[in-house]
């Protein structure tokens, strides 16, 4: 494709390799498309688009496609990512603290193993900044997802109160708000996907916002055991879905070629996580007989995966690595494949 042999080659030279860099690059370029005119970003969305209408969390989706939370944290292009055939977006993860992250570099693209290693530790603007774009800029024409996580100064006993400033601040402006407690790359963060901890972090937020549909996003690295305990508590809590999966600590399947990189920490996101990232999607769908609704993420890099993640009981399917690997294009032909076979699933969740 003219993305993997000419545009992304000339944007990783331009900037050094520096794939932060081009990350950061590219989506400015969006903000400028987010906003343009109406017309041209419609007549873009014509072209990657697909009429897939399916109803999940109380929500209308005109297709199953997302744009997953790490691509545009703060909101930045938030008008165009529909053009490029997105059914939903999702920005964060934002915290009640606006914080720096961790020190570069941290996100490391390995196209080989078509995966991304990220330790980028919710570098963001902050839920009030956040909050302050939506109100001047309004939400996209598409359902809007906030991802909220824990400052890192923030300590975990008083991680509650810190959801719940980021909940207080962005949930009118939200179509659905994912709780983000599986990042890899805050310290102790994932000690909160834990059958206490949850609890009180879903009983808080559930009574600040109580019409507000809660997601929880689950780690791929947890046990069977861990994950049922952790679906028990968000069933117990009106969760209203939960988003399988976040990225992995682990290093599997991984190309020789990439043997250096895969030595940096953080989490591994791409076509290393495709199978895993499925099985959970399946366990959580058997395990709760397909009453908590699933955002499908990890590894979809293709019409193929996203119809496999579809299978195992997604509703919905969110893209990242990929796009930020093969440029828009596995958007329109993910959305082609979808409304081909649209029929094979079902449009209520």
């Amino acid at each position: 494709m003219l993305f993997d042999s000419l545009l992304r080659p000339a944007l990783y030279r331009l900037h050094g390799g520096d794939a932060e860099r081009v990350h950061e690059r590219t989506v400015g370029a969006l903000g400028l498309l987010s906003a343009a005119p109406a017309p041209v970003r419609a007549a873009l969305r014509r072209a990657y688009a697909a009429d897939t209408p399916v109803t999940a969390f109380g929500l209308r989706f005109p297709g199953r496609v997302g744009l997953a939370a790490g691509m545009d944290k703060d909101g930045r292009a938030l008008h165009a990512w529909p053009a490029f055939g997105f059914s939903f977006v999702e920005v964060g993860t934002v915290t009640a603290r606006a914080q720096p992250g961790n020190p570069r570099p941290r996100l490391f693209a390995l196209p080989d193993s078509d995966a991304v290693i990220n330790r980028m530790g919710f570098n963001n603007a902050g839920a009030e900044a956040l909050a302050a774009r939506l109100a001047h800029d309004g939400a996209p024409d598409v359902p809007l997802g906030i991802s909220i996580g824990k400052s890192k100064v923030t300590p975990i006993d008083e991680a509650v109160a810190d959801y719940e400033a980021s909940l207080r601040a962005l949930h009118p402006f939200a179509d659905y708000v994912a709780i983000n407690v599986s990042s890899p790359n805050t310290p102790g963060l994932r000690s909160l996907q834990d059958r206490d901890s949850l609890t009180e972090i879903l009983a808080a937020l559930r009574a600040l916002a109580p019409t507000t549909p809660l997601l929880v996003k689950v780690a791929p690295d947890l046990t069977d055991a861990a994950l049922g305990e952790l679906l028990q508590v968000c069933t117990d809590h009106g969760v209203a879905g939960v988003i399988a999966t976040n990225t992995t600590l682990g290093r599997d399947g991984l190309a020789v070629s990439d043997a250096a990189a895969s030595a940096e920490t953080g989490g591994l996101s791409g076509r290393p996580l495709t199978r895993r990232a499925r099985e959970v999607v399946r366990f959580v769908h058997t395990r709760t007989g397909g009453a908590l609704p699933i955002i499908g993420v990890g590894g979809i890099c293709g019409p193929s995966d996203a119809e496999a993640m579809l299978d195992a009981g997604a509703a919905l399917v969110q893209l990242y690595t990929a796009l930020a690997l093969h440029g828009p294009s596995v958007v329109r032909s993910v959305n082609r494949s979808l409304a081909a076979e649209h029929a094979r699933w079902p449009s209520g969740y």
